[in-house]
């Protein structure tokens, strides 16, 4: 219900707890493979690093890398926030077919694309910073 794709939600366990992602699609109900509720999420694996104007264009460039991953996670472990991702259209690239591992590595990377030119552009800049806690 207020887990809709687009929201912004931080992961609290696992190997990406503390971290943000993008819901891409919830089951509220599961699936027969996945009996439980559970989300597709895109998240931030490694967040991009301070730049300054010092700094040149080669250096900035590489300190713009974002690396993201994809993830089916349970709703259990999913704490939404009042942020959303919008116009930013990751249904189409992030399904069930693209989780398998062949394809994952492919999909992580269109991903990434996205996630970098979003952050070149300088919207959603809350969702580019780690958590300070």
């Amino acid at each position: 219900k207020f887990l809709t794709p687009g929201r912004i939600v931080i992961i609290l366990q696992g190997r990406y707890a503390g971290h943000k992602a993008v819901v891409v699609k919830v089951h509220e109900k599961g699936t027969n493979e996945k009996n439980f509720p559970h989300a597709v999420v895109a998240g931030v694996d490694k967040y991009p690093l301070k730049v300054t104007k010092a700094m040149g264009k080669r250096k900035v460039s590489k300190r713009s890398k974002v690396k993201p991953f994809v993830k089916i996670v349970n709703l259990v472990h999913l704490l939404p926030t009042r942020y959303e991702f919008e116009s930013i259209k990751l249904k189409h690239i992030v399904s069930a077919k693209s989780l398998d591992p062949e394809a994952r590595r492919f999909t992580r990377r269109v991903v990434q694309k996205k996630f970098e030119e979003r952050y070149r552009a300088g919207k959603q800049a809350w969702f580019f910073t780690p958590l300070k806690f």
